[in-house]
């Protein structure tokens, strides 16, 4: 029996290059070789925690690796937090070092992959077949993006003889992980670009500088800085793109070899010659695009960011008091407040400050009012509250003395499985619902919300109904969840504008599924900028509240514990303000770091502005 394969982990380098070791970890990995048949796992890597400053390094190949050892070393050396993957090359012929590009895509297994052997058919018998198997969970692009995509992964790679010793001669592009080695060696990053809002760009009350939120995984300990910036520059993902622009100017690249702030926590860098002539209002956007994608890796926010042209002269500057004007979260609206339906069917205000709810002004707080579900504009002037009986939408002023007027929207039939379900306000201040009638289920959007219903085109249904929606602030994404076959599932769509009169006045388009492990989903509400909180269950399991990045990752967000069965959730854009949810408590508010406190016994519909 070989010793097993070892790594190497480090807390830092020193100056000539020498690795100080905080631990050496042996890892099974001994087998005779075999002609064919065993499966062996291949180890995760020693690791603490996915934010410690342990550094992990693979081992090079011994002199007289047999195939599946070197299998299972090269495996291992490709968890390791080297660059440019110097120690798993080694593991390859020269051919296949120079065809292989582990960034071209990483697989996500739920564990390492399990490795077994096969003697190659081939006519001399010079070679064997290795199989890598596991479920898989997800894959990251070129890109960066993350994409949930569970089902059973078996790939080959072929060892062969390379002088007197073996080496694989063919092996996919890419990586392959446990999700406990991805977690540990890569870490969610937003990138920020503007939001594309076509026609509607006038209507914005921020002007037309909405940024929103990209999610990527990128390296945690490969020079973070510079590689978040080259992402950024690099552009959007494919699934946010048509729906985004970027202020950097087609084929700007970085000049500067290798990006940290400084110790004011400013952020200086060059650009190549395409950004040259670009001018200050551009140039602004630009680094407030970089201020806010690089805010995230530093303990305190970055201070200030300044560009520079190729030659060193200067294009701008800009603080982050000055990047205040762009900031993602003042399109949130002030979300002072939660609101919810008390038990006479008005709507009441819950201030932050105190446990007791008020009545609104205006008619949704009166007698009468038969509210079954309520939205709040994000600029709490205005509100739509659908009836009780769930056939009629109408939207009022929040102050004494107006009327509550004509239904704006009329279902054509009500109840619990049809009506109309929870509007959502967005950034633009448009009023989104749906329409579950199954006779004609349909999803409109009410310009400023006392336009004429306009309804929506939406692709990829695949005979779905929309069961409930929320509208990001950005007004460029929209969480749905969408009843299939007896199922209701989390989905994330893109709203597409109008660029030429042929096309639609809305699309959405670009379906893709969130929260892929749950097999219901009863209540979904955006959490911040690429985050929503959602309850659901997964077959056969019991209710549970987690967080899900817009991507379908699960990020950095641990699952938040229930208050009991909750019917309907409510969660601010901003991180900071407490949850508040419909449960078998009556309504419940879960403030950050503390337990959820019942607010009253009877209540229903809570909201946040939005």
């Amino acid at each position: 029996m070989r010793r097993g394969r070892r790594l190497r982990t480090g807390a830092s380098r020193l100056r000539s290059g020498v690795v100080l070791a905080v631990g050496v970890v042996l890892l099974a990995g001994c087998a005779s070789m075999p002609d064919s048949g065993d499966v062996r796992q291949v180890g995760s890597t020693p690791r603490a925690d996915a934010d410690s400053p342990v550094r992990v390094y693979g081992v090079r190949p011994g002199n007289d690796e047999e195939p599946l050892d070197l299998v299972l070393g090269f495996l291992e050396a490709t968890t390791s937090d080297e660059a440019e993957f110097e120690t798993a090359r080694q593991y390859l012929t020269r051919r296949a070092d120079d065809r292989w590009n582990p960034s071209a895509e990483t697989v996500v297994l739920a564990q390492a992959p399990k490795v077994r052997v096969e003697r190659r058919s081939d006519p001399e018998g010079t070679g064997y077949d290795v199989v890598l198997s596991g479920r898989q969970l997800a894959t990251v692009d070129a890109n960066h993006a993350y994409a949930p995509d569970e089902k059973p992964y078996e790939e080959r790679l072929h060892v062969a003889r390379s002088g007197s010793q073996w080496r694989i001669d063919s092996l996919p592009a890419g990586l392959v992980l446990g999700e406990s080695d991805f977690k540990r060696i890569y870490r969610p990053v937003n990138k920020y670009y503007f939001a594309e809002l076509g026609p509607d760009t006038g209507k914005s009350a921020v002007g037309k500088d909405v940024l929103v939120a990209d999610p990527v995984y990128l390296r945690r300990w490969i020079d973070p800085v510079t590689s978040t910036v080259k992402s950024l520059l690099g552009g959007p993902t494919n699934w946010l793109e048509p729906v985004v622009r970027t202020s950097f100017p087609s084929g700007t690249e970085l000049k500067s070899s290798h990006l940290r702030l400084d110790d004011s926590n400013g952020l200086r860098l060059q650009l190549s010659n395409a950004a040259s002539g670009v001018d200050q209002l551009r140039c602004h956007e630009m680094a407030a695009q970089l201020l806010f994608t690089v805010q995230d890796l530093s303990s305190s926010k970055v201070g200030s960011v300044t560009l520079e042209k190729a030659d060193g002269t200067g294009l701008c500057s800009l603080t982050r008091e000055e990047a205040e004007g762009y900031a993602p979260d003042r399109i949130n609206g002030e979300a002072g407040s939660q609101y919810f339906i008390d038990q006479e069917r008005r709507l009441v205000q819950l201030e932050n400050a105190g446990d007791d709810p008020v009545h609104v002004p205006g008619p949704f707080g009166e007698q009468g009012a038969d509210l079954g579900s309520v939205a709040v504009a994000r600029d709490e002037r205005t509100a739509a509250g659908v009836s009780h009986n769930g056939r009629d939408l109408y939207v009022a002023d929040l102050k004494p003395g107006v009327e509550r007027g004509d239904s704006r929207l009329r279902s054509a039939t009500g109840g619990r499985e049809g009506g109309l379900t929870v509007p959502s306000w967005d950034g633009l201040g448009d009023l989104w619902v749906a329409d579950r009638s199954p006779s004609k289920p349909r999803l409109v959007r009410l310009a400023g919300g006392v336009g004429e219903p306009e309804e929506v085109n939406i692709t990829g249904l695949d005979g779905g109904r929309i069961v409930a929606l929320r509208v990001a602030a950005d007004s460029t994404r929209i969480a749905l969840l969408i009843e299939r076959r007896g199922h209701t599932t989390l989905w994330l769509g893109r709203i597409e504008r109008a660029t030429t009169p042929a096309d639609p006045t809305l699309s959405i388009r670009g379906l893709r599924a969130l929260a892929p492990q749950l097999n219901d989903v009863d209540a979904v509400s955006w959490a911040g900028g690429s985050r929503l909180v959602v309850a659901g269950t997964e077959s056969g399991g019991v209710q549970e509240l987690s967080f899900v990045q817009t991507d379908g990752s699960p990020g950095n967000s641990a699952t938040v514990p229930g208050p009991g069965k909750v019917q309907q959730l409510a969660a601010s854009e901003d991180e900071n303000r407490p949850l508040i949810a419909e449960a078998s408590d009556g309504i419940v508010r879960l403030p950050p770091n503390e337990n959820w406190k019942t607010v009253v016994k009877e209540g229903t519909a809570p909201v946040y502005p939005g």
